[in-house]
């Protein structure tokens, strides 16, 4: 007789998608749904971002393969991070959800923060989640956050972050959507400014603006309008706002790799879907990535955390 392997269901609901995870038998399924983004806004209102996950959450849900799963624990991300005074309204709604799936299946309900979810998703997807046994440095670089943290294994929460260095004014997404916005290009601009660099074949010098470890970003929104009040071309913007990124984190990077030894060094959130970042930091530091659809905001990290705490093996 075959015994079946226990599945694991990941919900997490960010300030920018909608979405859910579902490992059923060893396999990793995932469906997500961008929140509605007016054409040249920068985002949502806490409450609205609420409303559409209470929307788009049943549709999400019902594209997963629940047929013959045999779910053991439920995961969610219920904050940003995991730390005391963290905290954003729309993870509500999926604290919500996997409450209800938990309590209605009678399986154990664990929450995660947002983070610990993006940087459980580059683990899984690279093969590494050995990594979750010692420690790492792992950055999350994305609209609403751009740290990087210290991990360290924790029995209670699987593993443990410590913020070593961050971003002290503007975000890595807010500067690409800013400066995408300011080209015309679509929310969020991720995809479209990468297009657009790639045309380029301008090489800048950037030297980051660096306090220790933590960054300065804001100089790169105002140094991209004065280009194009100077009549350089969109797609050399585009470059200089990615090699301007690509400048800081490498930077971060190289200290903190001074400070904390020769630690592994993992890097998650949706700006890290870019090819000429990952390019970039994969060559100079070997460092580890998700491939796109696991770097991008999703609930695969959370349901192998899940899967993590619950002592199911992946």
């Amino acid at each position: 007789m075959t015994v079946k392997m226990p599945d694991t269901l990941g919900i997490d609901t960010s300030n920018y998608t909608t979405s859910a995870a579902l490992v059923k038998s060893g396999k990793m399924n995932q469906s997500k749904r961008l929140l509605p983004v007016k054409q040249g806004e920068l985002g949502l209102r806490q409450s609205d971002a609420v409303f559409h996950h209470v929307r788009q959450l049943p549709q999400v849900l019902a594209a997963l393969p629940f047929e013959g799963a045999c779910i053991a624990a439920v995961g969610v991300s219920s904050r940003p991070r995991a730390e005391e005074g963290s905290y954003m309204p729309c993870f509500l709604a999926g604290v919500s959800a996997a409450t209800a799936a938990a309590l209605s299946l009678g399986v154990p309900l664990y929450q995660f923060s947002h983070q610990q979810g993006h940087i459980a998703a580059v683990l899984y997807s690279a093969g590494k989640l050995e990594l979750l046994n010692r420690r790492f440095l792992a950055f999350h670089v994305s609209g609403g956050t751009t740290e990087a943290v210290l991990a360290e294994p924790d029995p209670k929460a699987v593993f443990r972050t410590q913020i070593v260095a961050r971003s002290l004014d503007l975000k890595a997404g807010q500067a690409v959507d800013r400066v995408g916005a300011m080209l015309g290009l679509p929310f969020p601009a991720g995809p479209e400014l990468e297009k657009l660099a790639l045309k380029a074949d301008a090489r800048f010098s950037i030297r980051p603006s660096l306090k220790g470890a933590d960054c300065s970003l804001s100089g790169i929104q105002n140094r991209c309008e004065a280009l194009q009040k100077q009549g350089m071309p969109p797609e050399e913007i585009a470059a200089f706002c990615l090699q301007s990124l690509l400048a800081a984190l490498d930077g971060m990077a190289g200290i903190l790799l001074h400070q904390y030894g020769s630690l592994p060094l993992v890097f998650s959130g949706g700006v890290m879907s870019n090819s000429i970042l990952r390019a970039a930091l994969k060559e100079k530091y070997g460092a580890v990535f998700a491939p796109p659809e696991y770097s991008s905001d999703n609930a695969a990290g959370i349901a192998v955390l899940a899967a993590r705490k619950g002592g199911i093996a992946l």
